[in-house]
């Protein structure tokens, strides 16, 4: 059976950057969530000027040198620069955001000088050379590259664009990606069922994780078990996306037909993998679109999708931030079963002991069939692949949910 970081590995690998040919140019108002194509230069300093960290003075230092007590020579408010003559033993009121006056050497917060009755202002003390002055192209140079290709384009990154005055940006297309079931047994969401029947959740809940990741998703329904309308239906997919997702139909003894259609088509891998839940799973190539195919197990097909379609998805997207949910240890509330031999994700509840230390339990039971315990988990707890059963008081690794499960 192949591990986890060998599937990973071995899928992109294969797996190609996006096109650079077939670019989309968005307004920067139509562009959030999508994946910047380019290298953002900017084309200003920002800030653009010298202006003032603080309401106060501006002054110079060898003004105060001569005496700690300055008239006022006029003022400086944002959007309103101080162009008077500025004459020697004397300051500048100035506003916070407002260009600093020509000579100025620092700005002295109003909380650090009094005001006198004929209007002059006296020091406490002689400021440092720059002290409160925001200096130009501080924040942003010209020519500096803010963004590079692959970085999502989001509530922190497109309001740095505003601020270089950029209208549009080029971003790449979003990834279409075609979802479909296989099973007989298996009846949409909302209609009543027959002797044997079990609702389809799992296109339902892969259509939900694919619309968090901001992708296309082209729904294909549920397909029967018949060879013809199976072959029919992936052609027709292929032709239009650029992923297809499935689940069922994956494990060995499954709809032979399956794997055959899929065969035909393309370069489908049928992988056992070790780890627990989610053993079958199938990766490859259709002549037109990249295909994976998930357990049908909806626990199963979910923490499959989690581990090994999310990085795919961040790949073909063009994603270049994509990180790996991240792991901390934490300490066993209590007794987990385990067999050795794969690499196990059970459903868990984090929290922060009286100590201050993360410590987690199990909710629920662990089968693959089991969806209701995710309801309650705020994580996976993931136990290495030859480790056995963890007593309490022992150390395990968690995974967070990221935004998919939340």
């Amino acid at each position: 059976m192949l591990s986890l970081e060998q599937a990973l590995e071995k899928m992109l690998a294969t797996l190609p950057s996006p096109s650079l040919d077939n670019l989309e140019t968005l307004p920067i108002s139509q562009a959030q969530n999508r994946i910047c194509a380019q290298d953002v230069m900017s084309p200003i300093n920002v800030p653009s000027f010298d202006n003032s960290a603080m309401d106060g003075y501006a002054v110079r230092l060898a003004d105060l040198e001569q005496s700690p007590t300055l008239s006022v020579a006029g003022k400086s408010f944002a959007g309103i620069p101080f162009t008077d003559e500025w004459k020697p033993l004397s300051a500048v009121r100035i506003m916070t955001g407002a260009m600093i006056p020509q000579g100025a050497d620092a700005v002295v917060m109003q909380e650090e000088v009094s005001v006198n009755e004929d209007g002059s202002v006296t020091f406490e003390k002689l400021p440092k050379p720059g002290q409160n002055i925001r200096r130009i192209g501080e924040d942003v140079k010209q020519g500096d590259v803010i963004l590079s290709v692959g970085a999502e384009l989001n509530t922190v990154s497109l309001p740095l664009i505003a601020s270089l005055g950029i209208p549009e940006i080029k971003v790449f297309p979003k990834l279409k990606v075609a979802v479909l079931s296989t099973g007989d047994e298996l009846v949409p969401v909302g209609q009543p069922l027959n002797e044997g029947q079990i609702y389809d959740t799992n296109r339902f809940a892969v259509k939900l994780m694919l619309e968090k990741l901001h992708c296309e998703v082209l729904d294909f329904g549920i397909l029967p078990d018949n060879e013809a309308e199976f072959e029919k239906a992936f052609m027709h997919a292929q032709e239009q996306a650029d992923l297809i997702i499935t689940s069922g139909g994956v494990s060995v003894g499954e709809a032979d037909f399956t794997k055959t259609v899929l065969e035909k088509l393309g370069e489908i891998n049928f992988w056992k993998l070790a780890i627990k839940p989610g053993k079958p799973f199938a990766f490859g190539k259709l002549p037109n679109a990249w295909f994976c195919g998930l357990p049908g197990n909806p626990v199963s097909a979910l923490v499959t999708f989690y581990q090994l379609v999310q990085p795919v998805i961040a790949k073909l997207s063009g994603a270049a931030n994509y990180k790996r949910p991240q792991q901390f240890p934490a300490i066993a509330a209590t007794n987990l079963k385990k067999s050795p031999g794969r690499l196990d994700f059970q459903r868990g509840l984090y929290r922060l002991n009286a100590q201050g230390q993360l410590e987690v339990e199990p909710v629920g039971l662990q089968g693959s069939h089991v969806f209701g315990s995710f309801v309650k988990s705020n994580c996976f707890i993931v136990l290495e692949r030859e480790r056995g059963n963890v007593t309490a008081g022992e150390t395990v690794t968690i995974e967070p949910f990221n935004h998919l499960l939340g």
